[in-house]
């Protein structure tokens, strides 16, 4: 319940958050209602306090929702409301990656009981990053303990500690998105009514010597969920720091006409549970005629780092200016992408901020189209998703919808394999195993073998068992509120990407290297840099996809559980012990 609190804190833009690993200080009472009415003096309307099953204070003595409520109400007099989610939380229906997590986790189990022997140590099959990973299970037993046993002897960071490097970084994540912060002083140094020379010691105590940098932040190629969040993170982070943030608006268009504007903490306020993109973007990338007008805006700006999110076009953008870097002086800066797309089909990274909640959109898509033939024996639908050339959406959605069959570019099918699987849906169909068929097809997967193709197909081939229909879902796909997957990525990945420019402008002086230009991604266990130009080696630009892709690998698991033959190669899991698992993505 405790990692449930405090991610649903960061998912849902909460004020405050009660978790019994980190007690709040011990003058709560007090520092609760302050934050909550200068949160009001600034405009704030609703404040959503968060308070885990176990909450306690550093005394050990418990804290309920109900003497919350109480301090609220007696120190500030606002109204305020309790609602307890209990079993609700458990309740719906199952979000698309716990759905393909659970197929990806079921097939490892299977393969590690085949390969256990009676001296074997049981293990527990888990997610470690993207990679799957087998723990020893008494280990895990033992540090679930020592969570108690900190806990217990009120060693509060080391409880943090042994609840894993993704908790504690959630946990500093929250805490400094909602730190009460003023606005950075003007640069002379003046407040109303304070010396000068106090201002600027203040100054120094909270941001540093090494603050005041001015860094960029753009988008580039189609607008996705997860992109506010991720802008409020990284905007938010650097105000903290004593940096400056000017946001470029309506993507490389915005920049060459210098439509460019400073970020206030205040002006994010509300952003995570957005979707789409509220700084505007387009597809444009840079062009020859370009290049000098993107390169006088950013001098004109003074702008020292550039974080660009997007999708390929976000990458291909940053590769065109690193590549100029000889050219133009202004594009010696440090930069970083953060992959945003729903198509995730940009290299150096396993998961694109966007891709969770299309999923899920489709997924549920899915399930609607189906209970539409509750009532209507032996109908199939055909189900065309978005991803240019790239086949993850519907891979994997079919995977999570239990689709007969899925139709990529990346897997190129004959005639004769078409007309097989038509024939392996009607005999299942016919034989009473199913009633309704489902089959996804990727919008670019084959010129000649088209949508229309294929439901003609079906229709033709299965008129006797089964009749047919069509669907092409479109920009529904990219629509709705994002998923707390991708909310809590994109704030993590700014973070990040935050920590890595301060790194580069304290430590180097000119940003020539490739290792100045980077990616960032999530490589099977890790958040990894990856520079742009490396990435060029294994990026298949005609098709604007990468030349190896992890989930390929796991689409033997969709044939097998539509009743195909089919071969599956485990995922190559590997043994860890409990203090090596990297950081999670969630």
């Amino acid at each position: 319940m405790r990692y449930l609190a405090l991610v649903g804190a960061l998912a849902c833009e909460a004020d405050y958050v009660f978790i019994p690993e980190s007690p709040p200080p011990l003058d709560w009472e007090i520092k609760l209602p302050y934050k909550l009415n200068e949160e009001r003096l600034a405009g704030q309307r609703l404040n959503i306090i968060i308070v885990s099953e176990g909450a306690i204070d550093r005394n050990g003595e418990p804290i309920t929702a109900e003497k919350v409520r109480e301090v609220v109400v007696e120190k500030l007099n606002q109204d305020t409301r309790i609602t307890v989610l209990g079993h609700v939380q458990r309740g719906g229906s199952p979000s698309a990656f716990d759905r393909i997590l659970g197929c990806r986790m079921g097939a490892e189990a299977v393969m590690a009981l085949m390969e256990a022997s009676a001296e074997s140590e049981p293990c527990v099959v888990s997610l470690d990053g993207n990679q799957a990973v087998r723990l020893p299970l008494m280990a895990c037993v033992k540090k679930t303990q020592a969570v108690a046993k900190a806990m217990a002897e009120k060693k509060w960071d080391l409880a943090v500690q042994l609840r894993g490097r993704s908790f504690q970084r959630n946990l500093e994540t929250f805490k400094m998105l909602t730190r009460l912060k003023p606005p950075r002083t003007a640069v002379e140094g003046t407040v109303p009514g304070v010396p000068r020379e106090r201002v600027l010691q203040k100054q120094e105590t909270l941001w540093g010597s090494s603050g005041g940098y001015t860094l960029g932040i753009m988008h580039a190629g189609a607008p996705c969920c997860g992109m506010n969040a991720a802008v409020r993170s990284f905007v938010r982070n650097c105000i903290y720091r004593g940096d400056k943030v000017v946001a470029v608006h309506d993507g490389v268009e915005g920049l060459v006409k210098g439509n460019v504007q400073e970020m206030s903490w205040s002006e994010v306020t509300g952003w995570v549970a957005q979707g789409g993109a509220f700084l505007g973007t387009k597809r444009t990338v840079p062009t020859v005629d370009t290049m000098p007008l993107i390169a006088e805006q950013l001098k004109k700006f003074g702008i020292e780092g550039l974080l660009v999110i997007g999708g390929f076009e976000a990458y291909h953008t940053v590769l065109m200016l690193t590549e100029n870097r000889s050219r133009f002086a202004a594009f010696c800066i440090p930069m970083v992408v953060i992959p945003a797309t729903i198509s995730n089909n940009v290299p150096g990274t396993d998961f694109s901020l966007g891709c969770d909640t299309a999923l899920n959109e489709i997924t549920e898509i899915c399930d609607r189209i189906r209970q539409s033939a509750q009532g209507t024996k032996r109908r199939t639908f055909i189900i065309e998703t978005m991803g240019g050339y790239c086949g993850y959406l519907a891979t994997l959605a079919g995977l999570a919808g239990g689709a007969d069959a899925a139709y990529i570019f990346e897997e190129p099918q004959s005639i004769d394999q078409l007309v097989t699987d038509v024939k392996h849906l009607a005999s299942k169909i016919a034989s009473g195993g199913i009633s309704r068929g489902l089959v996804l097809r990727n919008e670019c997967a084959s010129e000649n073998y088209n949508t229309d193709f294929i439901h003609r197909l079906y229709t033709e081939e299965g008129r006797d068992v089964f009749t047919t229909r069509v669907n092409v879902l479109g920009h529904m796909q990219q629509g709705g509120s994002p998923s707390p997957f991708d909310r809590n990525m994109g704030t993590k990945m700014a973070a990040k990407t935050v920590e890595w420019f301060v790194d580069k402008l304290m430590e180097e002086k000119t940003f020539t290297t490739p290792h100045s230009s980077v990616m960032l991604g999530i490589v099977s266990r890790q958040y990894k840099f990856t520079p742009v130009q490396e990435l060029k080696l294994y990026t298949d630009f005609d098709h604007r996809i990468p030349c190896q892709q992890w989930w390929l690998k796991i689409r033997p698991l969709l044939r097998i559980l539509a009743k195909h033959e089919s071969t599956y190669v485990h995922e190559n899991a590997i043994a860890v012990g409990v203090e090596e698992q990297a950081e999670s993505i969630s």
